[in-house]
């Protein structure tokens, strides 16, 4: 069984674009809860462009009253980040190296370059009690390298698999994927995954043995418009098997 964390993101932008608290992105995430949706996933960022702090704060607030509902919060590890997560302390904390100019999260992170920065970070996030993870190409060697920072989990960067989806090379790169899975589990190190997953990919992907998350929110948003939110949550929830 893989949970599946809603992404926020795009509710927030949604709701930016015309000035007023409408989409409300704590509405939305109590229908996907009610609709059977085990977690929540925002990323914000320090323009405030889709999340604000607010937000963060609302969610927050709201998630402690849904008992077995995980909050998970991405974001670049710097002090204003920290300080935000640690004021909150959420289920997850997922670390991903983006600059703040960043359209979206495009690549994981280079952990023996960043070794002393995760170090201290990852301290502070398990000192709180909170799950770490990282955000990480599908690369098994890197996964010998988040053991050694500590992190809890890592989260697979997705994308290449969702660009390689129903081409010539999509078992290929779907192997590099099961195969840096495969270590982590060795090692212990529990794995999540995101980025451009959606109703058409995610149940191959999930053929790889425990994936313990998936955090999707781009694709399922658009997937809502076109659909329905109930009738797309029920597809993603018998997909994962939740």
């Amino acid at each position: 069984m893989t949970m599946l964390s809603v992404n926020l993101n795009k509710i927030a932008l949604l709701r930016n674009s015309r000035g007023r608290d409408f989409p409300n992105v704590v509405d939305f995430a109590e229908r996907v809860i009610e609709l059977g949706v085990g977690g929540i996933t925002i990323h914000p960022r320090p323009d405030e462009r889709h999340i604000t702090r607010s937000d963060v704060y609302e969610l927050s607030e709201f998630l402690k009253s849904k008992e077995g509902v995980e909050f998970n919060i991405e974001g670049y590890p710097s002090r204003e980040f920290l300080d935000l997560v640690l004021s909150i302390n959420p289920s997850q904390c997922t670390l991903v190296p983006d600059g703040p100019s960043q359209l979206t999260s495009d690549h994981g992170w280079q952990v023996k370059q960043h070794q002393e920065l995760l170090v201290a970070v990852l301290d502070e996030i398990h000192d709180a009690g909170i799950r770490s993870s990282l955000f990480l190409d599908p690369l098994p060697s890197l996964v010998d390298e988040v053991a050694g920072v500590g992190a809890n989990r890592i989260e697979l960067y997705t994308e290449e698999y969702a660009s390689s989806f129903g081409s010539a090379v999509q078992e290929q790169v779907l192997r590099s994927y099961a195969d840096t899975a495969a270590r982590a589990s060795e090692l212990g190190i529990g794995i999540n995954a995101g980025h451009d997953l959606d109703l058409a990919n995610l149940e191959k992907f999930l053929q790889i043995p425990n994936i313990l998350e998936v955090s999707i929110g781009h694709a399922l948003i658009v997937e809502c418009l076109e659909q329905g939110v109930a009738k797309v949550i029920k597809q993603y929830l018998a997909i994962t098997g939740t």
